[in-house]
């Protein structure tokens, strides 16, 4: 008997119109702008009409260093949500939209899978409600007026030579990463140095997911730095005249957007910046809302705990003033041996010894989490591979932490196979054990923050820069200094070498950049080899992708 696609259980789903889903946390359906039956935004009017509700409480999700093998974060987020719904618990989960880059690159969507699914799910993981379109476009809307400022006289003095903005594109493509524009004559402008990032790395997007309302929107759109002056003082995005041209393109995709779980249960899905190069969380926006309409909300956080969670706390729980109630971590026996040194290919047999080895992630993921003050469980997302001896070498393992791992069954069964789990993260979020606070104050240097991070979180034995970065440290830390700071790493590493699995110790961070995101609030600090434009693979997702002979997709994660 052959297994189902997601995209085969997403298509045999019953969805339910969206206003029914919409009346199960009392929104009612004028306060819905529709996409169809079954997507709406939530509009401004009402957002403001429930901003005096009591906050439900707050849960992360997060996962182990992830692997070829599989983790199921996004999926864990939707069948968790739907097991606390069955028991009786008022709960949305909030999610971030995926990126086409991705879907037609090698990692596949962001709607979950198996039966813990978001719907539906060709939608959402193509175009949805145009969130990403709009983000691209507002963005490059700035960098067009940057370089038309540039043209006509360059009133702000900008330095063509240090202007930081870069443009943007919502897919893969490496050839894009460095660019010369303006080529072709005095009639195209004044020829410069340029070059793409992918959407979700842009910092409108990051405005985007950390914005309150469309002032606030507006507001740090135009405290974007476009570049310098020869003289090396800040450009900004309102000496272009942008931010409310820029605003009036993202006013109906600031709305989060409402779907729904396979079992019917509401679901946010809102920006989505990756966690490896960007802050890696969903609207503040759509998370805002599910608190003053839910008891509980279930998020996620891009790729491991060192990143996603890392960034959730001390960036957004920090500008939004979120109080997170407990956090998950999700890992699976597979993901585990092989960060104990098993290959994909053997990952089918019994192996505790890989298990405990490769515990050594799942560690040092807790004791992160717990550095937090948030109270933590283990969630096992489970194969069928799976023996019992190899589960109950991870439950002791978080047992040393005084943490609960529970087996997961929810890409089988969706909520049914959470209740365990579900019932376990409403005592924890109740018991009133969190005591959140970030990892480090506002007031600690730039590169003590950094530096922080990267020995408390990573294993780090220091941080190196060559003299070029670190006077831009120097230089940032005059009048950015109290920001936080977002860090671009490998996802696949503690380290910023994607080989080392488990939990590397004793190695050097290598900064090479450090890029001000000032509309944002926060410095990101590139590491290592990564890159904000990711290439394609040798085999893109895309390659089989297309139309069945009844205009069916096929080939969609």
């Amino acid at each position: 008997m052959s297994v189902k696609s997601d995209i085969e259980i997403a298509r045999e789903a019953t969805m339910k119109p969206i206003a029914e889903v919409a009346a199960k946390i009392d929104i009612p359906a004028e306060a819905l702008n529709l996409y169809g039956p079954h997507i709406a935004k939530v509009n401004y009017d009402y957002l403001k009409s429930i901003q005096g509700n009591e906050d439900g409480k707050l849960i992360l999700v997060t996962a182990i260093t992830p692997t070829p093998a599989g983790e199921g974060k996004t999926t864990t987020t939707v069948g968790l949500s739907d097991g606390l719904n069955r028991i009786g618990k008022k709960t949305i989960s909030c999610t971030r939209e995926p990126s086409l880059g991705p879907c037609f690159g090698m990692k596949g969507g962001a709607a979950g899978g198996g039966y813990a699914q978001v719907v539906p799910m060709e939608a959402i993981n193509l175009h949805f409600t145009g969130d990403f379109h709009a983000i691209t476009s507002a963005h490059n809307l700035l960098a067009a007026l940057v370089d038309n400022h540039i043209y006509w006289g360059n009133k702000s003095d900008l330095d063509t030579r240090r202007v930081a903005l870069r443009r943007v594109l919502d897919m893969n493509d490496r050839a894009l990463r460095q660019i010369v524009n303006s080529l072709g004559g005095v009639a195209n402008g004044f020829c410069r140095e340029d070059g793409f990032d992918i959407t979700v790395a842009s910092e409108v997007m990051a405005i985007f997911c950390l914005a309150t309302d469309l002032e606030d929107l507006e507001r740090r759109l135009g405290n974007i730095v476009v570049g310098q002056t020869r003289d090396r003082k800040p450009v900004l995005a309102s000496a272009m005249e942008a931010p409310g041209a820029m605003t009036v393109l993202l006013k109906d995709a600031l709305m989060p957007n409402l779907v729904q779980t396979l079992e019917n249960n509401p679901a946010f899905i809102h920006g989505g910046p990756f966690a490896n190069i960007a802050h890696g969380c969903n609207s503040v926006q759509a998370t805002k809302t599910a608190l003053k309409l839910a008891d509980y909300v279930v998020t996620e956080a891009g790729f491991g705990a060192d990143l996603g969670a890392e960034k959730f706390f001390d960036i957004k729980c920090r500008k939004a003033g979120l109080k997170p109630a407990a956090a998950v971590i999700v890992a699976t026996v597979r993901a585990l041996k092989m960060h104990g040194g098993v290959a994909k290919d053997d990952l089918k047999h019994e192996s505790v010894e890989a298990v405990v080895k490769g515990c050594s992630n799942l560690r040092r993921h807790i004791e992160n989490t717990q550095k937090f003050g948030v109270p933590v469980v283990v969630a096992i997302n489970r194969f069928v591979t799976d023996t019992d001896a190899e589960v109950e070498a991870v439950r002791k393992v978080s047992r040393e932490f005084g943490v609960e791992a529970i087996l997961c069954n929810h890409w089988a069964e969706g909520g049914a196979g959470t209740e365990e789990l579900a019932r376990h993260v409403a005592d924890l979020a109740d018991s009133g054990k969190a005591d959140f606070k970030p990892l480090y104050p506002d007031e600690m240097p730039l590169w003590d923050k950094v530096k922080t991070i990267a020995t408390q979180l990573y294993g780090a034995a220091n941080i190196n820069a060559d003299s070029t970065v670190r006077a831009r440290f120097k230089e940032l830390q005059e009048n950015y200094g109290h920001f936080p700071v977002c860090m671009a790493k490998t996802q696949y590493s503690f380290s910023t070498d994607a080989n080392l699995k488990g939990a590397p110790s004793g190695h050097d961070v290598e900064i090479r950049e450090l890029r001000l995101s000032a509309g944002a609030g926060f410095v990101v600090v590139v590491t290592g080899s990564i890159m904000t434009m990711p290439g394609l693979p040798k085999v893109p997702a895309a390659n089989s992708i297309r139309l069945d002979s009844e205009g069916r997709i096929e080939g969609l994660f």
